[in-house]
């Protein structure tokens, strides 16, 4: 840890404090399992999954988020009045308005600052940094928040799903700097692998009687699980080649906590060395999507396996299919 590196290009921004919350129901294996034909260490060999949270009827994404959100603004050392504009990372918000980013921003009285949502699923969060950076230095402090309550939209008999996600929120301030604190984006999308995870039937389905199914999140598993660990290495390369780092000058590694058999393929394909702290918050948090990386952010540096201002290599990966990457150094935390 520690290497006396510094990002050679990037926005003139910086990640001030990180905030999380993280639903008070903690779920077990076994729970989880009541409604699978399959037993606990069946979820633990194929995840890495022990346990996740699960949000009770009072901890809407609006509470979430706004509770991730006010410890950011602690750790950064600001208040509401100071946030210009207010971002929200999300897939699993309650209505299509009004958005969840509006809510957040008045319950933390960050108005009339700019909101909005953005819609990039699991990597909604690295998405929503990436317009943050680009933002801050003229619009001054951005709140980015990620935050999910998947078990809205799981059907909990499902096999492929239903073991694998939580809920929760994270948050960041991002601020402007002198020197680029947020490196490059390296960023895409493919839709024309849309439907290996896809929310069906539609809710226009359901509501027409064409499907009588819930509308939910399923995924085809194992072609995620191809892509993810074919497709992201390259992807991780490239944010660090425009970072002008190596991945020996890391400090850590933060990448979506999808599962953690991913976590290690990529860990090995990136050849990451034994100083490079490794998130793998999905064993007792699970797939949280657009909140996995600010959380995984927040554990790290809590847990002290990171510091504030080591060099962090984030990547979100997930449905659309969207992913992105970006060199970052680390905030400070509540």
């Amino acid at each position: 840890m520690g290497h006396p590196v510094a990002l050679t290009t990037g926005h003139p921004a910086v990640m001030l404090g990180v905030g999380a919350y993280r639903p008070r129901r903690t779920v077990t294996n076994d729970e989880v399992c009541a409604n699978l034909e399959v037993d606990a260490e069946w979820v633990h060999a194929r995840s890495g999954i022990r346990t996740r949270h699960f949000a009770e009827a009072d901890e809407t994404v609006v509470a979430m988020g706004t509770a991730a959100a006010r410890d950011a603004l602690a750790a950064a050392g600001l208040d509401a009045a100071d946030v210009g504009v207010t971002l929200v990372a999300t897939m699993s918000a309650d209505g299509a308005a009004p958005q969840v980013a509006t809510r957040v921003a008045h319950e933390l009285g960050a108005v009339p600052g700019a909101a909005m949502d953005v819609g990039a699923a699991c990597a909604g969060f690295c998405y929503a940094l990436e317009v943050a950076a680009s933002m801050a230095a003229g619009h001054g402090a951005v709140l980015v928040v990620g935050v999910e309550r998947v078990t809205d939209i799981i059907d909990p008999t499902d096999r492929s799903t239903s073991f694998l996600f939580g809920d929760g929120a994270g948050a960041v301030v991002v601020g402007p700097a002198g020197t680029p604190g947020i490196g490059p984006v390296a960023w895409g999308a493919d839709g024309s692998q849309a439907e290996l995870i896809i929310q069906s039937p539609s809710w226009v389905e359901h509501a027409r009687g064409l499907d009588e199914r819930m509308p939910a999140l399923r995924m085809q598993g194992p072609p995620v699980f191809r892509w993810a660990t074919t497709r992201m290495p390259p992807l991780a390369h490239q944010a660090l080649e425009r970072a002008g780092m190596k991945p020996e000058q890391l400090d850590a590694f933060v990448p979506h906590q999808a599962n953690a058999r991913i976590t290690h393929g990529l860990v090995k394909a990136l050849g990451l060395p034994e100083h490079v702290a490794v998130a793998r918050d999905v064993e007792t948090t699970g797939n949280t999507s657009a909140a996995s990386v600010p959380l995984a952010m927040h554990a790290l540096l809590t847990s002290g396996e990171a510091r504030p201002g080591d060099h962090a290599l984030l990547l979100g990966f997930g449905a659309g299919l969207t992913f992105a990457a970006q060199v970052a150094t680390l905030p400070r935390y509540a």
